[in-house]
């Protein structure tokens, strides 16, 4: 498998070298340049295949010869190593709950996938020092960390928003090992990945340590997120259409279900519910994609006006509009609605959830108003534990929540970090970290 520039500048590439760039030369993401669809016989039989042959047999043919079958399994099955449950919440609706590793975040999975490829590339390519470069705007920086802890000669360079995400959140990034260095920025989320970009695009750090991306723009991180997805539809035990609502920041999650699907995954339709960042479902709506000023909400991963991986969808449907109305919906909702949702759902239906897993339900739940479905299963996607949003939750259900262990033994922790303000802060460090 070869994988193209979506800017079209630059020459095809292996799986390897897109994961190690992260961005091609001319700085667009990579996409597998060849189309794979699965067998007929496999679909049939995913009740019957072993969960981590399962995701070895949808992956392989992205990552081809560049990484040994044995070695391959043996990643796979330190990526999926922890329980991903669908439970079901009231008549048809279920929570695909993706919060169960150890960062308690759905990016656990493609965090580590990521980084035990990158650990595996590593060792026959010593010749510049490796940096992992992300902006985060909650979870990813958590679930990097994570991630690259067992990894050798890799170090990891985070930077997120001061002040606009979660004190769980904020203690997951930044009280890890020195490896680990945690950077506030002092602005948005948008900010953060402006300086990421740019840091990509700088010839003097490229010549001297070799950058690569943990967000969901590195193949290694999104490709893996389709799991989820296959995973799932093992659980569903009738044969209902699927409808999955995602709750969309970057769009990475959604973007693998959506290539899940045009593998041959029998998925209905997906809803992109978002809070008031709402440039994609504007964009669907109106068929105009305008992307506006970021709003802070109490969903704090989605406060993204520019999402990265939409360009990947609009590849997958050939830049047909038309296409993606069909197979995506697009719903926002302010965090009032957010609030009221995670206090109903507590009350109504014995279910604590987070903010962003809370507007995928109300993403769902509209949906299916409006399009005054029967016989399905729909299906919102839990993206995190609602003890990493904790004043949030427990202001709405008027209940306090307990840490779980995990996070209990961090949040004594002193917190290390760096503060920055513009992206020659960022290079001057970069530059001369070492």
């Amino acid at each position: 498998m070869k994988y193209i520039s979506l800017n079209h500048n630059s020459a095809p590439t292996s799986f390897r070298d897109a994961v190690i760039n992260g961005l091609a030369p001319d700085k667009g993401l990579y996409f597998p340049e060849e189309e794979i669809c699965l067998s007929s016989k496999l679909l049939k039989s995913i009740n019957n295949i072993d969960d981590v042959e399962l995701c070895y047999e949808v992956i392989k043919e992205y990552i081809g010869n560049e990484i040994p079958k044995n070695r391959l399994i043996d990643i796979i099955s330190n990526t999926i190593s922890f329980e991903i449950p669908v439970k079901e919440i009231e008549n048809s609706i279920y929570s695909l709950e993706l919060f169960h590793g150890p960062t308690l975040a759905f990016k656990d999975v493609g965090a580590k996938f990521m980084a035990l490829c990158l650990d595996y590339f590593k060792e026959n390519n010593s010749s510049k020092k490796m940096t992992v470069l992300v902006a985060t705007s909650g979870d990813t920086g958590g679930a990097v960390a994570n991630g690259f802890s067992g990894t050798k000669d890799i170090d990891v360079c985070i930077l997120y928003p001061k002040g606009k995400i979660s004190e769980v959140q904020e203690k997951q990034i930044t009280t890890n090992s020195s490896f680990v260095q945690a950077i506030e920025v002092e602005g948005d989320f948008d900010l953060c990945q402006s300086m990421v970009k740019n840091a990509f695009n700088d010839n003097d750090i490229n010549q001297k340590i070799s950058l690569t991306s943990a967000n969901s723009i590195n193949v290694a991180r999104w490709l893996p997120q389709m799991f989820y997805y296959f995973l799932a539809s093992k659980k569903i035990e009738n044969t209902n259409p699927n409808i999955y609502s995602v709750p969309s920041g970057n769009f990475g999650n959604i973007c693998a279900g959506i290539l899940a699907q045009s593998m041959g995954l029998p998925i209905k339709h997906f809803v992109a519910s978002t809070n008031v960042n709402d440039t994609i479902p504007r964009y669907i709506r109106e068929g105009i994609y305008e992307p506006l000023k970021t709003k802070n909400t109490i969903s704090n991963a989605m406060d993204v006006s520019e999402p990265s991986n939409f360009i990947r969808i609009q590849k997958i449907f050939n830049n047909d509009l038309q296409k993606i109305r069909e197979n995506i919906s697009g719903y926002s909702f302010d965090d009032k609605s957010t609030v009221d949702c995670i206090e109903k759902l507590n009350q109504h239906n014995n279910y604590i959830t987070d903010p962003h897993s809370a507007i995928g339900y109300l993403g769902l739940k509209k949906y299916i108003q409006e399009n005054n479905l029967n016989n399905f299963n729909g299906l919102f996607v839990s993206t995190a534990h609602p003890i990493k949003f904790k004043d949030t939750v427990e202001n709405s259900i008027k209940s306090q929540l307990e840490y779980p262990d995990s996070i209990k033994s961090i949040m004594d922790r002193e917190k290390s970090a760096k503060t920055m303000k513009s992206y020659s802060e960022l290079k001057e460090y970069l530059m001369h970290k070492d």
